[in-house]
């Protein structure tokens, strides 16, 4: 009998530590770093006209706690320095984009910073080059990079997302994914803990009734 009740015991060890590593299982996908899978342009790619946006798609959701884009940003810079487009974001699902906006013919990059769905930030950046097939409307170079909330173009009334610091966003959103996390694995661990607890409390009980049993059978 006391043999059984240690093997009782080590089925429910068993059993809690395969729920528990089922749900950290389940749970790390959705703590991953974000990849980039797609954009426009391309890396490399040669634009003959603007497209209407300048995006960048991801893997997984993009993490954007605010709902204002805080902590993505994405600017676009030419050879000579001069930057374009209004500095405004717009995060939807796994796509983060800006209104598309460039100057003459010749060399660019897009220049981007993601959230990811883990609260880290991923950025990179998109070199491409633009040759435009007939006479485009082109944008002036600004000096810096523009901000979405005091752009030259006023664009920023719209919504989108101010692009200042965003590291320090990204710090704080990660900061609440991993408050969240650490909340589950303590409550995880407080329940394996009180089952533990009982199942030995119990075990115990079979084994001093089960030797009280033996006890009197001798005796008897």
């Amino acid at each position: 009998m006391i043999r059984k009740s240690r093997q009782h015991t080590l089925t429910a060890f068993c059993t809690v530590a395969v729920a528990l590593g089922f749900v950290l299982g389940a749970a790390a996908p959705a703590a991953a770093h974000n990849y980039v899978v797609s954009s426009t342009p391309e890396e490399g790619e040669t634009l003959t006209t603007v497209p209407e946006l300048f995006t960048v798609t991801a893997n997984d959701i993009l993490l954007d706690l605010s709902g204002e884009a805080s902590g993505f940003g994405m600017v676009i810079s030419d050879a000579a320095g001069g930057f374009y487009g209004d500095g405004c974001v717009t995060v939807d699902g796994r796509s983060m984009s800006t209104v598309a906006a460039l100057g003459a013919a010749g060399d660019y990059t897009l220049t981007f910073q993601l959230v990811s769905a883990d609260g880290h930030t991923l950025s990179d950046t998109i070199a491409f080059r633009y040759e435009p097939t007939a006479k485009p409307s082109t944008s002036p170079a600004l000096t810096s990079a523009p901000v979405c909330a005091t752009s030259h173009n006023g664009a920023g009334d719209g919504g989108g997302t101010v692009v200042t610091d965003p590291a320090t966003t990204a710090d704080s959103e990660s900061a609440v994914v991993l408050t969240f996390v650490a909340f589950v694995l303590a409550a995880i661990a407080a329940v394996s803990a009180i089952v533990a607890s009982a199942v030995i409390t119990r075990n115990r009980r079979t084994e001093r009734a089960d030797e009280s049993i033996d006890e009197t059978t001798i005796d008897s």
